[in-house]
């Protein structure tokens, strides 16, 4: 099971209490307090891992705990403080503040219990549930929505964030004893632990994304380039979460890694289709590959397809639409695969294109010495020319 976005609820250790005693000695008369400090609370940490793929773990245990500190006691002995719980996360992982949702009795009444409000039977959770559940977004005080607050990008291995932070233990009467105050009862409770509702998004991190809409050949090539195995069906929609596969560059001992992005279709800058869950994965690629039906098997132009994924990058998010990218025309063994790719080079000119046959293996090699020019060397191209070539494709009829 691959899960991408989900919600949990957190809740750092708190810290033990102080403790009350005094020394008892023989021939040691009034020999004043002793009491210990409580034990420090577990943190709950978030690692970002290299081995952890996907947020699955999460699933399981939408509830995250640590441990609380020990009492003191006396003979002034501190209370052990609490071992931080460590979660590990997928490199990738933008972490946000969500809010709590309301949850409810069965008499209809709002409960109070912060761990009751992800288990609710009445509305679905995303830790129920995995992904496509939208955060419980804030009001403002005009009425409108805002978006959840991003408290953390996990993007490095090994990459640590302290999501709650465990309260301070109390102090022991120790601490109190004075001049006029020489037996002192008074102590202090220890802090509570940082809590609350969270909500974790993976984007998949990679070198280049294969974008394309359904049944392009992106699967294919993708098991072609790499090691990486996606399934591969004749029906729409066969990839439903990004698959990242590592090329090898032979002679000069490069890699890359590149991201299978499940299909596109017109409409996802709206969530069409599960437009969300598929573009926020682009967001990290810095190269963009359009794979094109080139020969039109499935019944539309690889010209409007092309202005068509420009135009849902693009609404979705314009930064988008400032990085490199470049067209993979697939299916060249098909008819009329020839015509079009004339008719893309004439209605385009200066657009890079790559004519290959995934399924047939032909033109792998030309594409991999593009690939490792795109990603490693320096192209031609000016940041200028690439935005008014951007515009001439969403606006081209």
């Amino acid at each position: 099971m691959f899960v991408d976005r989900i919600k949990v609820f957190a809740q750092a250790g708190n810290g033990g209490r102080g403790c009350v005693s005094f020394r008892r000695e023989k021939f040691v008369p009034r020999g004043g307090p002793d009491g210990g400090d409580g034990g420090r609370g577990g943190d709950v940490i978030l690692r970002a891992d290299i081995h952890t793929d996907n947020l699955s773990n999460l699933f399981y245990e939408p509830i995250i705990k640590a441990k609380s500190g020990v009492h003191g006691q006396g003979k002034k002995k501190h209370g052990r403080a609490a071992v931080a719980k460590v979660i590990k996360v997928p490199i990738g992982t933008v972490v946000y503040r969500a809010e709590a949702p309301v949850p409810r009795n069965d008499d209809d009444e709002a409960s109070t219990d912060p761990v009751a409000a992800v288990y609710d039977r009445r509305t679905p959770q995303v830790s129920e549930l995995g992904i496509n559940i939208p955060a419980v977004p804030a009001i403002n005080a005009d009425g409108g929505h805002r978006p959840p607050l991003q408290i953390a990008d996990l993007t490095h291995d090994g990459e640590e964030f302290i999501l709650c932070q465990g309260g301070g233990g109390g102090k022991g009467n120790v601490h109190f004893k004075s001049s006029r105050n020489r037996a002192p009862v008074q102590y202090t409770e220890g802090e509570e632990g940082e809590q609350g509702h969270f909500l974790f998004e993976l984007r998949t991190m990679a070198d280049a994304a294969l974008v394309g809409y359904p049944n392009a050949g992106k699967s294919t090539l993708l098991g072609k380039l790499s090691a990486a195995h996606p399934k591969v069906a004749p029906y729409p929609f066969t990839t439903l979460y990004p698959i990242v596969g590592v090329v090898d560059f032979a002679g000069d001992y490069r890699r890359a890694s590149i991201a299978d992005i499940p299909g596109l279709i017109e409409g996802a800058h709206h969530n069409v289709g599960l437009g969300h869950d598929f573009l926020r994965h682009i967001t990290r690629c810095r190269v963009l590959l359009f794979v094109l039906d080139i020969a039109g098997s499935e019944g539309r132009h690889p010209i409007e397809d092309l202005q068509n994924l420009r135009r849902e990058i693009d609404l979705y998010d314009p930064r988008l639409s400032e990085r490199p990218w470049f067209v993979i025309a697939n299916k060249m063994d098909l008819p009329g695969a020839d015509e079009n790719l004339r008719t893309l080079h004439q209605r385009f000119p200066n657009l890079e294109v790559v004519a290959i046959s995934a399924s047939q293996s032909d033109g792998l090699a030309e594409l991999r010495t593009r690939l490792e020019q795109w990603l490693f060397g320096e192209t031609k191209r000016l940041p200028e020319e690439t935005v008014i070539e951007t515009a001439e494709v969403m606006v081209a009829e």
